[in-house]
């Protein structure tokens, strides 16, 4: 039997041996970030990149915590590689935080090519984007606003410490500094991070500044550019602002409090260098990694809440990581109703639909169950206290990379672990979900059965 195609149709014959590429959008995530992380790895194992010969394990989990903008590392940042290697540090903390997609779109578009379905799903998914067409703008905003917030933040600590180490060393640290803190990556070329600032105001504002403003989201504030009144923010942004600062201060003034009294921590300090120090430790942890106290002189108390804080970690769209704030917020907006008996939680005069606590609640929970996971293996790999354990893994599930001095002496075993843990936190549970479950339709309903909870 013949197929008769149509006159206008020309026949299309496909290149011998050629095949039709599908992958998931997360897949493709996956591979950039592996991708990177390989080429990083490749690069600080270079003699010149190190001012001491490293192992690869080693090379590997530095690499893997700056493409994650965790921070934590085996190895110190400021004496262990050269001027090179800190470079590509900074390099792989920028393309991390700011998100391969962000520079593949903004590439296609400078060179004039047109992106296919494929990669705008790829961009989508890490912009969490539903609108194609904003696509290109939202890329192009990410990048601008990014490049301007951080040559702010390079002028006012370029000319901050050139009184104390000269315009060149300045301009070098100031540089670092700023992509480390904008990414939201914690890495310092100091051992003890920024304890020698502790109370340095301009030092404190301008860091933190720069964080804050990387893990509120890029969403926000296109958002807020746009619209310039609260009145008109979407329910998002509104969220995520106020949860913010709700959640920055009870952690200031729980911290001051705790803290007060400590002789290895606020107790050393004037009543000006207290607060300032609290701010630091209240909202450093939203994945930031530096640290102006040392982390293991902390109360026990202290150590809880920055738990909390860290699997909290930022907003969407942003360099931070952990569940994210919004999600945090919906779920405890989801109980509060529940426990009400009102099946319809709001938000800002805004109904939160089903599908939106289905999924918070599934990211908290796989973030939780890895966590733990990790956890229970630490124990069997380390002998280190369990406090210690239990920081060292949440900080590296939420890219955060606070330590409690764990990271240096890990095994090889741990080190893997880690890696591990950053890597899934970095791509986010519900990408692993995505990639290990493909979604299916089911053709049968069954009837509704009451379960029994609690």
């Amino acid at each position: 039997m013949k197929r008769w195609l149509p006159a206008n149709r020309p026949l299309e014959r496909k290149p011998k041996g050629a095949r039709k590429i599908q992958a998931a959008p997360p897949l493709i995530l996956s591979l950039s970030f592996l991708s990177f992380i390989v080429l990083g790895t490749l690069l600080l194992k270079l003699p010149f990149a190190t001012t001491a010969p490293i192992t690869w394990t080693q090379s590997l989990f530095t690499a893997t915590s700056a493409v994650t903008v965790t921070g934590l590392a085996v190895v110190d940042t400021g004496t262990g590689f050269t001027l090179f290697g800190q470079t590509v540090i900074a390099g792989l903390i920028q393309f991390g935080g700011l998100g391969l997609m962000t520079f593949a779109v903004v590439t296609l578009v400078a060179v004039g090519s047109k992106i296919s379905f494929l990669q705008q799903s790829a961009v989508k998914e890490a912009f969490n984007e539903t609108d194609t067409s904003s696509l290109v703008s939202t890329a192009k905003a990410v990048i601008l606003f990014a490049l301007v917030t951080e040559a702010a933040g390079m002028l006012i600590l370029t000319c901050y410490w050139q009184a104390e180490s000269g315009w060149s060393t300045a301009a070098y640290e100031a540089f670092f500094y700023t992509i480390s803190a904008f990414n939201n990556a914690g890495f310092a070329l100091q051992p003890d991070s920024l304890s020698r600032y502790v109370s340095d105001p301009v030092v404190n504002i301008t860091i933190t500044a720069l964080f804050i403003t990387g893990g509120l989201g890029f969403s926000v504030w296109i958002d807020l550019v746009k619209k310039r009144s609260w009145q008109t923010l979407t329910p998002y942004s509104k969220t995520m602002i106020a949860g913010t600062v709700i959640i920055n201060v009870v952690a200031l003034l729980l911290i001051y409090v705790i803290e007060y009294d400590n002789p290895d921590t606020l107790g050393k300090l004037d009543a000006a260098g207290k607060w300032w120090a609290s701010w630091f430790q209240a909202v450093t942890p939203r994945t930031a990694g530096f640290n102006t106290l040392d982390i293991a002189a902390l109360e026990d108390g202290s150590v809880t809440l920055m738990l909390l804080l860290m699997f909290i970690g930022g907003g969407s769209m942003s360099t931070a990581s952990g569940i994210k704030v919004v999600t945090f917020v919906v779920l405890l907006t989801a109980t509060y109703n529940f426990l009400r008996r009102d099946h319809a939680p709001t938000l800002f005069q805004r109904t939160i639909r089903t599908e939106t606590v289905s999924k918070a609640l599934a990211l908290t929970v796989i973030s939780g169950g890895v966590t733990w996971v990790a956890i229970f293996l630490l124990t069997t790999t380390e002998d280190a206290p369990f406090l210690d354990i239990v920081f060292e893994a949440v900080s590296a599930m939420g890219t955060v990379g606070l330590s409690r001095g764990l990271t240096g002496s890990l095994s090889a075993a741990g080190e893997g672990i880690i890696i591990v843990l950053m890597f899934l936190g970095r791509l986010g549970p519900l990408t692993l979900a995505y990639l290990l479950a493909s979604p299916r339709q089911r053709h049968v309903r069954y009837p509704d059965s009451r379960i029994s909870i609690g």
